[in-house]
């Protein structure tokens, strides 16, 4: 990406390599200044703005980028000059200038227009031309954050006269960096559309990073092709490329600029890779998003490349996509059926690694699909458990998968993610708060509002646990104890293969529905195969004397949101003071 500025779907790119402003001159010189102006004029235009009738009656001229050069003049006068001197220099900005409360407004909402806009900034590992050079790329974002905030209030005390009694020191920079490369992996045949797509280094985000995606919930299952559905156009100006460990596979994540917040949130869901993991190499999953071609439905689909033996997921371009489930949804896909291929049972829910105050280690497995009650419930546990439990280790906290013990013993429980895609209208209202500072938020002032938050580390979530205790998460029954326990592999098989729950909202889904194993993300695509490893694992539980049971969450049953969890952590914590 060589242009030292792009917008786009109210995504704001800059690239520190082919230009890095340090100064408030070159700021408001900038060719991406002059682009933020026009938009904002021609919003303001659209909505025949009080902001925009006045510069439209004192700057006379007939388009936004005529207007946008104008504006720009005078900004440029105000970092030097005070708003009178520069009526008595020349009386041409009389007109503008002379209503001191309406330049106030329109600059503060151009400063709002700004801060409201994604920004990201980029650096490319190759330099070139004006770009940043030997400022580090941490120093270069705050220096550069400070210098919009400086710019701001230069303008404005330049037009008030005098200095604010109150300065709030708002982030106005980037809210969120990358540096690039562009190491090259052996694209086979059929690939070669994503050649020189630049591959992403580090991310540095300036927290809390909070987006706005145009969707708030997921819909459908992906679903299998029998060709490769690359015929599709990548502009490599237009993409990136996120490399990325899940559970143990190498996964190149593509995904147009439009849904960059999304492609940023993976740094809190997966590992990265490193440089030398990823070079020269042959990924297992490559995953492209938000492609264009010539399909006028949303495509969500996968294909098994055997040939290449990589399991690639594509879903095209669509406002439908705009949410960061599809993104992070397709990902587990595509390692589970890769998983289920090698003999592997993929799990849809949590699991914790225990150690009581008295040495004892218990490692529990929660089972459920979207909003059945296993993130919360294990939240509430860690709250209850403070007096008992020395540690509490996330091993996974929404996709695990099974595999046998190699010492004949109790089948091992390994991890996915090392982070958490959480939602916050079921979490203590206080728990954003409190991870504010680490959190990425995804439409917090709505329904299904979520954040992704890390919550283990990728040597924990790949060391693998012998599993004591393995549970659904039942949030449907009014009945029953919270925790109860099945006395055979065929009577615990036919809850966990039904995959019951009340829908919570987090999909298109409503009322009571059932989801083969709890998984649509593997298991439904192949359920045949998943079927004989449901049988032998499950087998396998009631011979290690794992105990098998459902847990209570209640979490789907109107005024149980808070208590339903809460109670089901008591009976677990109950259940684990008495585990030996």
């Amino acid at each position: 990406m060589q242009k030292e500025f792009s917008i786009s779907n109210d995504k704001v790119i800059i690239n520190f390599t082919a230009k890095y402003c340090d100064t408030s001159e070159k700021v408001l010189n900038s060719e991406g200044f002059k682009r933020v102006l026009e938009k904002f004029i021609k919003k303001g235009r659209h909505k025949t703005s009080n902001d925009y009738k006045y510069i439209e009656e004192n700057i006379i001229e007939d388009n936004e980028k005529s207007m946008a050069n104008k504006l720009v003049e005078v900004f440029k006068l105000l970092l030097v000059f005070k708003r009178e001197e520069i009526i008595d220099m020349n009386p041409k900005y009389e007109s503008f200038l002379s209503n001191k409360d309406e330049i106030i407004k329109i600059i503060e909402n151009i400063y709002g227009f700004w801060r409201k806009l994604e920004r990201y900034t980029v650096v490319h590992n190759s330099k070139i031309n004006e770009g940043l050079e030997n400022v580090s790329f941490v120093d270069a974002n705050l220096q550069f954050s400070q210098l919009i905030v400086n710019t701001y209030r230069k303008i404005e005390e330049n037009i008030l006269g005098s200095k604010p009694k109150v300065y709030r020191q708002l982030p106005a920079g980037a809210n969120a960096g990358l540096i690039v490369n562009s190491i090259k992996w052996k694209y086979p045949e059929g690939y070669e559309c994503l050649n020189g797509v630049p591959i992403i280094d580090s991310v540095l985000i300036d927290p809390p990073f909070i987006s706005y995606p145009k969707k708030i919930k997921r819909d459908g299952i992906f679903s299998e092709v029998f060709e490769n559905p690359l015929n599709c156009r990548i502009n490599k100006d237009h993409w990136f490329c996120f490399p990325v460990k899940i559970g143990t596979l190498l996964a190149f994540i593509y995904f147009h600029r439009d849904f960059m917040a999304h492609g940023i949130t993976l740094c809190n869901l997966f590992e990265i890779a490193k440089e030398s993991e990823y070079k020269d190499t042959k990924p297992d999953i490559v995953f492209v998003f938000g492609a264009r071609d010539n399909s006028e439905i949303t495509r969500t689909i996968f294909y098994d490349d055997k040939k290449n033996d990589i399991m690639l997921g594509y879903i095209n371009y669509s406002v439908n996509i705009d949410y960061f489930g599809y993104m992070k949804k397709m990902a587990l896909t595509l390692h589970n059926l890769i998983m289920i291929k090698r003999g592997y049972l993929p799990i849809h829910g949590a699991m914790v690694n225990i150690i009581t105050k008295d040495g004892n280690e218990v490692n529990i497995v929660i089972m459920g699909d979207s909003g059945a009650g296993k993130s919360e419930s294990l939240e509430a546990f860690r709250e209850l458990g403070e007096e008992y439990i020395s540690d509490m280790t996330v091993i996974f906290d929404d996709m695990g998968v099974v595999k046998p013990s190699a010492l004949n013993g109790k089948p091992m429980g390994y991890g996915t993610e090392i982070g958490a895609f959480v939602r916050l209208d079921d979490l203590d209202p206080g728990y954003a708060f409190r991870e504010i500072d680490r959190s990425i938020f995804m439409n917090p002032d709505k329904t299904n509002a979520r954040l992704v938050i890390p919550v283990a580390s990728y040597s924990d979530i790949t060391h693998g646990y012998p599993i004591d205790l393995f549970l659904y998460a039942n949030n449907y029954d009014k009945g029953g104890e919270e925790l109860s326990f099945f006395n055979s592999a065929k009577e615990a098989i036919k809850v966990f293969r039904n995959g019951a729950r009340m829908a919570k909202g987090t999909t298109t889904e409503k009322g009571l529905v059932t989801t083969f194993f709890a998984n649509p993300f593997g298991p439904v695509q192949k359920e045949k195969e998943t079927d004989i490893l449901i049988n032998k694992y499950f087998d396998e539980f009631f011979k290690a004397g794992i105990k098998v049971g459902q847990i209570r969450t209640r979490l789907g049953i109107k005024g149980m949101e808070k208590d339903g969890p809460k109670n089901a952590a008591i009976k677990l914590l109950d259940i684990i003071k008495k585990y030996k």
